[in-house]
């Protein structure tokens, strides 16, 4: 039986690649995630983006509670079983008028697992309206397999942290939006091609990126990763585990998150040279 997703749901995840929306928590408690967010902007002088936007889980209490939140887990647990680890988690901001946007692209290109069946939940801290820059998606994409990509250098408004686009043609011809409210978010399969649109409200649209994957899962890197394990046992053994914060960017917190981000980044550099053209 399923814990959160109902049969309808499932089959839309199984045949189009994704499912949305999906409740999670209230918007009041929305909203205090956010207020948490930009209290620590505030302190540091500088917007949650490229750098602690990477595994925040690590660094702060309050994300830690929403990867955690069951109502996520159990719609997870529905798609990939009950032995869960969060691989990794971005934040994605996008100021009120910015022209930031995020190419289309496959989750899976540079994260190397094996077999290919992480999900992502993207949750809406804010409302994240088609106006406001919500994912777009092709339908059904996700059956045709990895696609090769490469980076772009001259997309500097590219929120994607290597401005990775995919190089071989398409049919974007029939997209589909995925519009969720604060305290919501969707469902969608690691190889869904997907991109989002700059926001064009007079409010800024935040949401995180949480990748999960079953703990049967391994990488293909060389470097080896860290992964926390949020519901479940691991008899695997393919992840050294993350410790869960205990204060809010305590030293202790800062160094587990600087070891984690820097394997995930020689992670990724490896897994790029799989798409660069022989010589």
């Amino acid at each position: 039986m399923s814990r959160k997703l109902t049969a309808a749901q499932l089959d839309q995840y199984h045949r189009d690649g994704y499912v949305y929306p999906i409740d999670a928590f209230g918007a009041e408690q929305a909203h205090g995630y956010r207020a948490a967010m930009e209290k620590f902007e505030a302190a540091q002088g500088t917007e949650l983006t490229k750098g602690h936007n990477f595994k925040p889980h690590l660094l702060f209490t309050w994300v830690d509670e929403i990867i955690h939140h069951p109502a996520i887990l159990d719609a997870v647990e529905d798609l990939i079983g009950p032995n869960i680890r969060l691989f990794h988690l971005s934040v994605w901001p996008k100021n009120a008028g910015d022209p930031a946007y995020v190419s289309w692209h496959q989750d899976a290109t540079y994260f190397g697992l094996e077999p290919a069946v992480q999900v992502t939940a993207w949750v809406a801290l804010t409302e994240a309206s088609i106006d406001a820059g919500c994912m777009e998606v092709i339908p059904g994409s996700h059956r045709l397999g990895q696609l090769n990509h490469a980076e772009r250098d001259d997309a500097k408004h590219n929120l994607l942290s290597r401005g990775q686009t995919i190089t071989v043609d398409f049919d974007r011809s029939q997209t589909a939006f995925m519009p969720v409210s604060a305290g919501q978010f969707s469902l969608h399969h690691t190889h869904l091609v997907h991109n989002s649109r700059p926001n064009r409200t007079d409010d800024r649209r935040i949401g995180l990126g949480l990748s999960y994957i079953p703990t049967e899962v391994r990488c293909t890197s060389k470097t080896r990763l860290t992964a926390m394990l949020v519901r479940g046992t691991d008899a695997h053994g393919n992840f050294d585990d993350e410790p869960r914060p205990q204060v809010d960017f305590g030293d202790a917190e800062r160094t587990a998150h600087a070891d984690a981000v820097a394997r995930f980044r020689a992670s990724n550099a490896e897994q790029i040279r799989r798409y660069e053209p022989s010589p």
